[in-house]
């Protein structure tokens, strides 16, 4: 049985960020997966991080990731980024030496080496703006930056992306659709 830990980043149950949430987390319980969520909105989640230590909520947090084999992100984009409470939420729990470590090359330069290798990432984004625009003027920054900024930091390699685009102005039907694929997303 797969362990999947889900970090949900949106103030509002009435959103298509939750419809998302709900899909998957009764797609995955269809097929007998183990479920644990972090609700950051409704867990009151403090996003600042002012390079302290990893306190005992922190350290909770990451062992519950270490537990999982599947760590999904379920976030919509807004200013081409994740919500604050989800990049405080990176700050604070993905945090060297727990998530990485840097391996000296030569004296102040060096590498990441990720200490999560082992884990898969699904990443589910929405977007109010279409995909033409993201892609073409914004050469698809939120994605290539949560990907190779922060995932691949982390060891995490094995990554599935899916996003869904103009939500705001699609129509119920093309909204069931991208349901429907979130159903179909392969743990």
């Amino acid at each position: 049985m797969k362990n999947i830990f889900i970090i949900y980043g949106h103030y509002n149950d009435k959103s298509f960020t939750c419809a998302i949430k709900d899909t998957f987390i009764e797609s995955v319980k269809q097929k007998g997966y183990k479920i644990d969520i972090v609700d950051l909105y409704k867990d009151n989640f403090n996003p600042v991080f002012a390079g302290e230590k990893a306190n005992d909520e922190i350290k909770n947090y990451q062992a519950r990731i270490d537990k999982a084999d599947v760590i999904v992100f379920m976030y919509p984009i807004w200013w081409f980024r994740a919500p604050a409470i989800v990049e405080g939420f990176i700050d604070r729990v993905f945090i060297p030496p727990w998530a990485f470590s840097f391996k000296r090359v030569i004296a102040h330069y060096g590498y990441p080496t990720g200490k999560l290798k082992n884990k898969k990432a699904i990443i589910f984004n929405n977007y109010g703006a279409p995909r033409f625009a993201t892609i073409l003027f914004f050469l698809n920054l939120p994605i290539r930056r949560f990907k190779r900024g922060f995932l691949k930091i982390c060891g995490i390699n094995n990554i599935v992306y899916k996003r869904f685009f103009s939500v705001p102005y699609v129509s119920d039907k093309k909204r069931q659709k991208y349901l429907e694929e979130v159903k179909r997303t392969i743990i």
